[in-house]
């Protein structure tokens, strides 16, 4: 076991389900609460006796995404709103549940940053895809006015995707003959997407989701990280509302307190506190465990060995 898995011990102990700054659970609860709100509204349009299509005309219709530009002209939104519209418990469940799967390896790899982030771009690049698609497809353009598309699966694959990039070799189920290897996942995944019934266009759109994926990490190798403007027009807008809200910005050396005293200069005693490791668990929750220092991680060997 490597150090990059080790430190979960510890991690486990401060971060659960519920925990802010989880981007992945915020991520699953956006998608259930809308996947809630349809089904209720659903179900007042059944017990007042409307029919199906009217419940998709008067409000379906404003979340999805058409396939049609000068429909899409009239509700823009909907680039960014038909990747959180679901419908179908079965469906629902399974697409949340892939979500699940490599998002959470997503966090345990590089941390938080990425995962809201590499969903919106997967499923803008979806959206993309899609419309271009029933543009350049004769079969679909002779349709293009009643086609929509919505669901996550554009998104799911740009994690995946990404995901796998970062670290094909990452093993899962480790107690069957050392584990099976992420990209074996991966590969289910796109195969069991490939072959649902979504059509053409649907299967091309997911297909530019992952290649989304891909292209974020490789920009994010080269140093650029597309995602990060998104956090910072979210710290912005939230420090809004919160203007004496201070951001910590401490080195690792503010934290370390220098003792000369017999010894030689310029060696480093660590003050370890519970507040010292919580932060560097925070680190790794957004960051990931390579972005931790030397002494960072010199720390959370030290704190297992003492088991602090």
């Amino acid at each position: 076991m490597g150090e990059s898995e080790r430190y979960l011990d510890l991690r486990l102990k401060k971060i659960r389900i519920g925990d802010d700054n989880n981007a992945l659970m915020a991520l699953i609860a956006i998608n259930i609460m809308i996947f809630i709100s349809f089904g209720l509204i659903q179900v007042i349009y059944y017990m007042t006796e409307s029919s199906a299509t009217a419940f998709h005309y008067e409000i379906l219709r404003w979340f999805i995404l058409p396939a049609k530009l000068n429909t899409l002209a009239l509700m823009p939104w909907t680039v960014l709103t038909y990747m959180f519209v679901h419908t179908g418990v079965l469906y629902t469940l399974v697409t949340l549940l892939w979500l699940w799967a490599f998002g959470s390896i997503l966090l345990d790899i590089s941390g938080n940053r990425k995962v809201i982030p590499l969903y919106i771009y997967g499923g803008v690049a979806g959206a993309v895809i899609y419309i271009a698609a029933n543009y350049a497809i004769p079969q679909l353009r002779s349709e293009i006015e009643y086609n929509t598309f919505m669901g996550g699966t554009a998104s799911i694959m740009a994690i995946a995707v990404a995901t796998t990039a970062m670290a094909p070799q990452y093993k899962l189920f480790r107690m069957l003959n050392g584990g099976i290897p992420l990209w074996i996942l991966t590969a289910v995944f796109v195969l069991i997407t490939a072959s649902g019934d979504g059509g053409t266009a649907h299967h091309l759109a997911d297909l530019g989701g992952g290649v989304m994926g891909y292209l974020f990490i490789v920009s994010y190798n080269k140093g650029y990280d597309l995602g990060k403007w998104m956090h910072d027009l979210y710290s912005w807008f939230m420090n809004l509302f919160n203007p004496d809200k201070k951001r910590q910005s401490k080195s690792v050396k503010d934290k370390i307190f220098y003792n000369t005293d017999g010894r030689k200069p310029y060696h480093r005693n660590p003050i370890i506190s519970q507040e010292r490791i919580d932060q560097i668990l925070d680190k790794i929750n957004q960051k990931g465990y390579n972005n931790l220092t030397e002494d960072e991680k010199n720390i959370l060997k030290k704190t297992r060995e003492t088991d602090f």
